[in-house]
């Protein structure tokens, strides 16, 4: 019968280039519940602060089980590997849809396990040019609260300017667990590498969920050190192709957190001076104050784990109410590593080429561009 594939020309055309070729689209699910017990024990957990355990492991659970799924499927197409692989989390009449889909792809000869690649195929491309052999899709995730106590605690000392200390405690925390968790799993999956990570944040069930997701990868020019402890990534496939050209190999992935209030006096001053046009220079401090600190958190993390440079840091910035805004910077640590080389010297335009859906907008009241994803 006709094949049909979710992998674009690009795509196509860039795992020809590694004699890949593509196979039928692949989709596991699962509909989950929290349950009237989950539902008491995350409220409990909800009061006291931090990790709502419960809610973590439901997700965790339901991803798993449409992880396994969409594989098993794959399986019985005779597949070697699945590449593009997405999740997403949806709701469904009250209860809760848990998605993974990607395409099965063949690779002739082939006598190693079924591999799994989070994004897409011309990144997959670029890791595997740049040595990283991709082994599974992982992903590591925490669902996670600030508590009734620490918003009490929080909104005292947002009467004074600065930094919330309790609540950037809490969200580096969070933070950290996911990546710690994300290369756990990779670990058990034998890789030395988890590379192509994104990080999402997301409501669910009255609380924050953090979700880290990439592809679990092995490359022989990495420091032995990097079994026991892979190294992680969230530059693109072009951006590590690109470092790993010129002898760098990523470190670490480093993540820092500020919370920062205005306070009460000073929230009171900048509301006066807004009145008149000009700069609100409370607030100009304010902003600059947290992003130096999340910064300077990156720097000195940086140096400790023995990085030349960290690349590609991008900046957050969010309000997450009682007068508290977040400030988050993220970034890749590399070092200059000897061995470290692609296989090809350029390039082609297919694994650099973006690609574009046709179908942007319809009656269903959705978009479909995957540029603005």
């Amino acid at each position: 019968m006709t094949q049909v594939t979710g992998l674009s020309g690009n795509e196509i055309f860039c795992l020809a280039k590694k004699n890949i070729r593509p196979g039928e689209i692949v989709v596991g699910n699962s509909v989950n519940s929290m349950g009237f017990f989950g539902s008491i024990g995350a409220g409990v957990g909800n009061m006291l602060g931090g990790e709502i355990a419960q809610i973590t492991s439901v997700i965790h659970d339901g991803r798993a089980n449409a992880f396994s799924r969409m594989v098993r499927e794959a399986v019985q197409h005779g597949a070697d590997g699945v590449a593009g692989v997405t999740s997403e989390l949806r709701s469904l009449s009250g209860k809760t849809e848990f998605l993974f889909v990607g395409s099965a792809v063949h690779v002739p000869g082939n006598t190693k396990a079924l591999f799994t690649s989070a994004g897409d195929a011309q990144e997959l491309y670029c890791h595997m040019d740049a040595g990283y052999q991709p082994l599974q899709h992982v992903f590591g995730n925490v669902a996670y609260s600030m508590g009734i106590g620490g918003n009490i605690l929080g909104s005292l000392k947002t009467l004074v300017r600065g930094e919330i200390r309790e609540f950037s405690d809490i969200f580096n925390v969070t933070r950290h667990v996911a990546l710690e968790r994300l290369v756990k799993q990779a670990r058990a999956d034998g890789a030395n590498a988890v590379v192509g990570i994104r990080t999402t944040i997301e409501k669910w069930m009255g609380v924050h969920e953090m979700l880290m997701t990439g592809t679990a990868a092995f490359n022989s020019d990495l420091p032995q050190w990097a079994s026991l402890n892979p190294v992680t990534s969230d530059m693109t496939g072009e951006e590590l192709w690109s470092m790993t050209s010129l002898g760098f190999a990523p470190v670490k992935l480093l993540m820092s957190t500020s919370i920062y209030s205005l306070g009460l006096i000073g929230g009171f001053l900048a509301t006066v001076k807004s009145i008149k046009k000009g700069e609100i220079s409370d607030l100009t401090t304010l902003i600059h104050d947290a992003r130096v600190n999340a910064v300077d958190r990156l720097k000195r993390e940086a140096s400790e784990i023995g990085a030349d440079e960290v690349i590609g840091v991008k900046t957050y910035i969010a309000e997450i109410g009682n007068g508290l805004v977040e400030f988050m910077a993220i970034g890749t640590a590399v070092k200059k590593i000897s061995g470290m080389a692609v296989k090809t010297s350029v390039l082609p335009v297919q694994a650099i080429i973006r690609d574009r859906d046709t179908w942007i907008d319809g009656d269903f009241g959705i978009s479909l561009d995957r540029q603005s994803a």
